[in-house]
């Protein structure tokens, strides 16, 4: 388990994290979003042991990480900008991780070569943007390491091996118990990937919470009636937002569905449904209730 409390991080009197507590659980896929400069980045370097809190904790199966050699080789980190060796080959970093990883898997690593369509006698300073990251993810999971933190782990690729990636991720979490962080802030991508997501912003965290809590919790609701009720009628319900258009009422809802739609029935509309928001929607609502700017966190 990662477990930050009261973890505070600042540069230059700004707290780019600023008593932040949140635990990600082993075994699960955590998706950590927020606007650039949030402080997803920050969290990722501390939970790595690159930086040093400056206030409160972060451990990792209850030990503090940095300065932690041993705990450290069953941590790998990839930031959003990975970084190479000069001249060096894929197959001549792998000799690097061999020797700074016990836990490397050969047999992954080799299984991994095959998948990424990568020449691994090339120097990976030639190889295109796309292709670079492919090569830092190889030698990232590879590593075979209990925590994977990746930082943007889905830029430069394309399509198809986007959706290899997932698939590698839920294979590690399920087969290995491998634990992965993703910091990202394109919510559509970690949607059918993560377990839990937490949205960071202003280097606070906002909100933590498992992605069926968060389906669970609010509903869209659209429903058409011959005559418009004032919208008196709904204060039954935990109505967070209301749109009209026509004879069509838009509601965002927030509750049990079934209780939900059986007061909606009670007040006889021709039509009624209600339709799961997509996390985006779900994030973008509960900030609005919190009083949030969404446009300058959610871009």
């Amino acid at each position: 388990m990662i477990k930050a409390s009261g973890l505070t991080k600042i540069f230059e009197d700004k707290k780019a994290l600023d008593a932040v507590d949140f635990e990600i659980a082993d075994g699960s896929i955590y998706g950590l979003i927020g606007s650039n400069g949030s402080g997803k980045s920050t969290f990722l370097r501390l939970a790595a042991g690159i930086y040093m809190p400056d206030g409160g904790e972060i451990t990792a199966d209850g030990e503090r990480i940095f300065d932690n050699f041993r705990k450290k080789t069953q941590i790998a980190y990839l930031g959003d900008t990975p970084y190479f060796m000069t001249h060096a080959t894929i197959k001549e970093l792998a000799k690097f991780y061999r020797l700074m990883y016990p836990s490397f898997d050969n047999g992954l690593y080799n299984r991994l070569l095959e998948i990424f369509p990568l020449d691994y006698k090339a120097k990976i300073a030639t190889m295109s943007k796309g292709m670079q990251r492919q090569a830092a993810l190889i030698m990232a999971i590879a590593s075979s390491p209990k925590y994977l933190l990746l930082d943007e782990a889905f830029d430069g690729l394309d399509p198809v091996i986007r959706k290899v990636l997932k698939s590698i991720l839920i294979e590690g979490a399920e087969n290995r118990s491998m634990t992965t962080v993703i910091a990202s802030h394109n919510l559509r991508e970690l949607e059918d990937l993560c377990d839990r997501v937490g949205l960071i912003h202003g280097g606070k965290m906002i909100f933590s919470d498992s992605v069926e809590g968060l389906k669970g919790k609010l509903h869209k609701v659209q429903a058409a009636f011959s005559r418009i009720p004032e919208v008196s009628v709904f204060k039954g319900l935990d109505v967070l937002k209301i749109d009209r258009s026509g004879s069509v009422i838009q509601m965002i809802v927030r509750g049990d569905e079934e209780e939900i739609m059986s007061y909606i029935a009670r007040l006889s509309p021709i039509f009624s449904e209600c339709i799961e928001p997509t996390l985006e929607e779900m994030f973008v609502y509960e900030l609005e209730v919190t009083g949030y700017d969404v446009k300058s966190i959610i871009t």
